[in-house]
């Protein structure tokens, strides 16, 4: 009885210190700096450090990875209430865990390699029977099915297979779906026909309406060659710009260059003249251009940045893509390029960089 008493007692801590909370508890370090613990908002240990692998901030549901007493490796799923899912079943993308995203993550089955989806409670949603999946994106997820994988060397690429758009609940909403990473899923739309904006690209779902998106690229060159660059003042580049500005310079014949940061006006007060005209060389057809799209480097952008990033410290590009203008420059046999980036942020694309390669900027 006593024993009984005991186990019962240790159920109701354990469940009172994984109640469910809104608040999202935080990653720290042990006195080592090599086991994981959290948090929560007011400073409260939660969970004390004991994951050699986990998220930067817990919110509902995460991938954690403990060493056992044999010196094993104990991988699981860990949601807020501290129930565990999907025992070494963690999908990993470039050597490191998937990260929830609106309240799911991917699981990856390792014994048939498929891949499914988890709910913030730790069910199964979406079963292994996918090759693949992208993360969770306005309730909706890319998903390939019956593929084959390519090797070479220790990377491989998808070949074959069909592409579906899904939802969370494994439904198939649109048949023939490619991927294209360049699409605002968040900025859907549902005619009758397919959409006549320009910026947008059209998919015909099984309701029978054409389902469109924005297209990043396509936004963002409309915005730039039809607005910003059309009569461009000092007074509309700093609308168009973050409060700070990381820059980079030097002339042709440069072997180094110099580097830092200043506020927008700053550095847009004592420049507008140079930005104005590396800028306005995109609709000069003698000049060699093309727009990327890129991430925001986290050893570089932090503080004030941190709504850009996921729990797991990934930039959230399918939200927030940065937009990179690389313009080339020959004189003679040297040749250089100068690049501009623009943030997409809520209030439109904003200029957070400038790396200018053959001028003299003003710091």
């Amino acid at each position: 009885m006593k024993k009984i008493l005991l186990t019962a007692l240790f159920l109701i801590m354990n469940t009172a210190l994984f109640a469910k909370s809104n608040d999202i508890w935080i990653a720290f370090e042990n006195e080592d700096a090599d086991l994981i613990g959290y948090k929560d908002k007011n400073g409260v240990i939660k969970i004390e450090p004991k994951f050699i692998v986990g998220a930067g901030k817990f919110e509902n549901i995460m991938a954690v990875v403990e060493e056992t007493y044999d010196n094993k490796w104990n991988s699981y799923y860990l949601t807020k209430t501290g129930k565990t899912a999907g025992k070494d079943s963690l999908y990993y993308f470039d050597n490191n865990p998937d990260c929830e995203s609106e309240g799911f993550i991917r699981f990856r089955d390792h014994k048939t390699d498929k891949a499914g989806m988890l709910n913030k409670d730790g069910d199964i949603v979406i079963p292994a029977e996918y090759s693949d999946l992208t993360r969770v994106r306005n309730g909706m997820i890319i998903a390939l099915k019956d593929a084959v994988k390519k090797y070479s060397g220790e990377h491989y690429t998808w070949t074959g297979g069909q592409e579906l758009l899904i939802d969370t609940s494994n439904n198939i909403l649109i048949d023939n779906f490619p991927y294209d990473d360049n699409l605002n899923f968040f900025s859907i739309k549902k005619t009758k026909t397919p959409h006549s904006d320009p910026i947008r690209k059209s998919f015909l779902a099984r309701d029978g309406y054409y389902w469109s998106f924005i297209d990043f690229k396509k936004e963002f060159k409309n915005w730039l060659t039809n607005d910003l660059l059309v009569n461009l003042t000092r007074k509309k580049l700093l609308n168009a710009s973050h409060n700070t500005i990381v820059w980079e310079y030097g002339t042709w014949d440069s072997t180094e260059y110099l580097r830092g940061e200043n506020s927008r006006a700053e550095f847009i007060n004592n420049n507008f003249e140079i930005l104005k005209a590396g800028l306005l060389e995109i609709l000069d057809p003698n000049y060699d251009y093309f727009i990327s799209r890129d991430s925001l480097n986290t050893l570089i952008y932090e503080a004030g940045f941190e709504k850009y990033f996921n729990n797991c410290g990934e930039f959230k590009d399918w939200i927030y893509p940065v937009m990179t203008i690389v313009i080339s420059h020959t004189n003679g046999n040297d040749f250089t390029q100068n690049f501009y980036e623009f943030l997409r942020t809520d209030k439109g694309y904003k200029l957070i960089s400038a790396a200018i390669r053959n001028a003299n900027l003003r710091i």
